[in-house]
């Protein structure tokens, strides 16, 4: 069929070949008329002749799913046009699986009847993709949240109106027992759950929220429908805070069973006799109306006192109780005596005759009260607890350090591996940032908006790398070097990045004090110490002191310190006159995000990166800290003995500049994470490479073994994979083509990784590169190293 002559394109030819989106014009049954220069580059073509000659069909040639065309007409002929049609197509040349995004009106002639079809084509590939990866990014949140316990949510607070719920995790059924659509759906259902005794409770909550952007914790009770009751945790933190609301996260943990053995433990306690009691290192008989008080003699030598040193009153020991007991003391023998509990039990301070304090547990009962019930007599013992109440702050002590200690590595571990696949995230937002920018040509508009984009991004992943330092995930350089050196260049240049009105002390030893160490994560912690010591100011003055010197611990120094083993150590310190930490702000401290700064003035990753090099290093931070006294941080790293002169294995740094390979060659690229994988595929293209790329192991073996023939150059392999890692892949391949040079990538090179993979024959193990140019630089060395 001969088509119909179309209009005259008059002056609208220039303009439908300068759109930089596609534009066509075809006939209904699909076969193409026209096409614009960026439709025909869209379809892998030179020229508009290329594509009308190749094109036939629309219909069956470009959609891939099947019957998407006749939905599209369908819609045209109801309508008349068609508004954001996305689909999926081929791109007709080069058969690559693209998505579009289409606008069309139908063009009629006098007598109404169609002519043909008009309408545009835009590439929405890369939109479609970051939205896929935000799905994903959602999807594996709740999958993290669903094995959480306790309900995890996000909510907004407006100062008008009710709460939202952004988030409300799985855990939501556990403790209210409906599903977290039904809150999202009704933001006050968990309200209406609270029992009415905690109603005035929940009023201060919120009106705490709006004032400040405050963390908040509490237990409270809920009431089921059928009458239960439950008991509830519930800690939340704003991260978000403004003139219009705030935004805060936060999780519900049911502790009805604690609550519930709490109670049963208080009503199961048998109460004791005092027969049983007075097995104390001294005896007590007190005539409460006369203020009388008979002490034995083992009560008085107890704290040094002869027996005429002491008057037989009971004002003679409270007067020497220690001021902080008295009130807890005098609460418990009230509560004795109005017969809240059945024996009256206290533990506090006594001075002795030289000064110094003892611990008694203190127990006795009311053997006789007057007709009003008014108690008349009390005996009881004395027992010394000292060395019990010593033992038990030395066991807290150590208990608390090593809760902490665990609590570091948990939240490390965690923090690595978020970290590691943010990084992989924003590997192909900058790798595919550099091809568009490359793909819309230098001063195309939306330059200014992707370099926006590449500053943020580069800014995440600086905060990656942080992460990454703080998990002890980052490669460390471990050489044996004098410290000394190292501390005067950082402080080098600390002194000119200092305030005015700061003062830097330094107090440096004559040795220069060998350790074994990374020379740039030492010199981070020296720097991040002095910045936090100096931003402590608020802007005030003061001095900021440096100081460096050799100390030997002995056993019970070590072991105070956090469980190092004894001998010689380099303390390096810095100490400010600011206004010094409190007691619970020292306690979250090495915390990673907790910060005591304005929201968005910090991200509270500076000192638990500082613990997870220092730990690293196979040292301690210990803090001495008073408020208005400033305060002074000590780091003890151990002194490199003689025989430690030979480095640890550095992992091999990124190829530097070289000359341009032949093209040409045939790179066989294999990583789980598809966008990585799409976009060194790309990379390898645009060098003139020929590129095979896989997204596990197996699917690169069973490849390899159905194309024996097909020549391969080089092999470059993610180490950590689902299934068969980096070196295990290196194996099969290895047993189906010797020789063929195989390198891998990791995020975590260690000595380990390096004896496997030697072992498997790999020729390259390289860290994480830092953008697609590194790791196309170092693709590009091992190829001519192949050669």
């Amino acid at each position: 069929m001969t088509p119909p002559p179309s209009p005259s394109d008059g002056d609208f030819s220039t303009l439908f070949n300068f759109l930089p989106i596609g534009a066509y014009r075809s006939l209904p049954d699909g076969l193409m008329l026209r096409a614009n220069q960026a439709l025909v580059r869209l379809n892998g073509y030179e020229d508009e002749a290329q594509l009308l000659q190749g094109v036939r069909d629309i219909a069956s040639e470009w959609y891939v799913q099947p019957g998407r065309r006749a939905e599209f007409v369908a819609i045209l002929i109801r309508d008349g046009f068609i508004k954001g049609f996305v689909s999926e197509i081929w791109r007709h040349k080069t058969r690559e699986r693209v998505w579009i995004s289409e606008n069309a009106h139908v063009v009629r002639n006098g007598s109404g009847e169609v002519v043909f079809y008009e309408g545009t084509v835009e590439d929405i590939t890369d939109r479609i993709r970051v939205q896929e990866a935000l799905r994903q990014s959602q999807e594996q949140l709740k999958r993290i949240t669903d094995q959480m316990p306790g309900m995890v949510f996000s909510l907004y607070q407006p100062r008008e109106g009710p709460r939202r719920y952004h988030f409300v995790s799985s855990g939501v059924r556990d403790i209210y027992e409906f599903e977290p659509e039904d809150l999202l759906r009704d933001p006050m259902l968990i309200t209406r759950y609270r029992h009415p005794d905690h109603a005035h409770e929940l009023e201060l909550e919120v009106d705490a929220v709006m004032q400040a952007p405050v963390s908040l914790s509490s237990e409270f009770r809920v009431v089921m429908p059928d009458g239960r009751i439950k008991w509830v945790y519930k800690r939340s933190s704003a991260v978000e805070f403004d003139s219009e609301g705030t935004r805060r996260v936060g999780v519900l943990l049911d502790i009805t069973d604690r609550k519930e053995a709490e109670a049963a433990l208080h009503a199961s306690e048998t109460l004791w006799k005092l027969a049983l009691e007075s097995a104390g290192d001294g005896v007590w008989d007190w005539n409460i109306r006369t203020g009388e008080e008979f002490f034995s003699t083992s009560i008085k030598a107890m704290f040094g006192y002869a027996d005429d040193d002491i008057a037989n009153l009971s004002a003679e020991l409270d007067a020497r109780t220690h001021p902080d007991d008295v009130a807890q003391m005098q609460l418990d023998r009230q509560a004795h005596f109005d017969g809240l509990v059945p024996v009256y039990r206290n533990e506090h301070r006594i001075r002795c005759k030289d000064g110094g304090w003892k611990w008694v547990l203190s127990r006795g009962v009311v053997i006789a009260r007057d007709d009003n019930g008014q108690p008349l007599r009390m005996v009881g013992t004395h027992a010394d607890i000292t060395e019990l109440k010593q033992a038990e702050a030395q066991q807290h002590a150590l208990e608390v350090q090593l809760r902490e200690s665990q609590k570091m590595e948990a939240i490390g571990t965690l923090a690595g591996g978020v970290a590691h696949d943010f990084n992989n995230l924003l590997a192909a937002i900058l790798g595919n940032l550099v091809l568009a920018r490359e793909d819309v040509g230098e001063h195309h508009p939306a330059q200014e908006s992707l370099a926006e984009i590449s500053r943020a991004a580069i800014r995440a992943r600086q905060l990656v790398q942080q992460i990454l330092t703080f998990s002890r995930r980052q490669t460390q350089e471990m050489q044996r070097q004098p410290l000394k050196p190292l501390v005067e260049e950082a402080l080098g240049l600390m002194r000119s990045l200092l305030p005015a009105g700061l003062k830097l002390v330094t107090r440096l030893p004559s040795s220069s004090l060998q350790v074994l160490a990374d020379a740039t994560q030492i010199q981070q912690v020296l720097m991040n110490l002095c910045t936090n010591a100096w931003q402590s100011m608020e802007g005030g003055s003061g001095d900021i002191t440096v100081a460096l010197r050799e100390v030997r611990l002995d056993a019970s120094q070590a072991l105070q310190l956090g469980g190092l083993s004894s001998g010689a150590y380099a303390c390096l310190s810095v100490a400010d006159n600011g206004p010094g930490i409190d007691v619970e702000t020292q306690r979250r401290i090495f915390e990673p995000f907790f910060t005591t700064k304005a929201p968005g003035a910090g991200t509270g990753l500076g000192l638990a990166v500082v613990h997870g090099i220092v730990k690293a290093h196979r040292g301690v931070i210990d803090l001495h800290s008073q408020p208005g006294e400033g305060t002074r941080f000590d780091v003890y790293l151990p002194l490199a003995a003689a025989a430690e002169a030979a480095d640890t294995p550095a992992v091999m740094a990124d190829v530097s500049s070289a000359p341009a390979p032949l093209p040409g060659k045939h790179v066989v690229y294999i990583d789980d994470y598809e966008a990585l994988v799409f976009l060194v595929g790309r990379l390898l293209r645009k060098q003139g490479h020929q590129a095979t790329t896989f997204e596990s192991g197996e699917a690169a073996i069973d490849w390899m073994r159905m194309h024996p023939d097909v020549p391969v150059d080089l092999v470059v392999s993610d180490q950590n994979m689902p299934g068969l890692s980096g070196v295990e892949t290196a194996i099969e391949i290895h047993r189906l083509r010797p020789g063929l040079k195989i390198a891998i990538i990791s995020g975590h090179v260690n000595d380990r990784l390096l004896t496997e993979a030697s072992a498997a024959g790999v020729s390259e193990v390289m860290g994480k590169q830092d953008s697609m140019d590194a790791l196309g630089e170092a693709i590009r060395g091992l190829l001519e190293s192949a050669a």
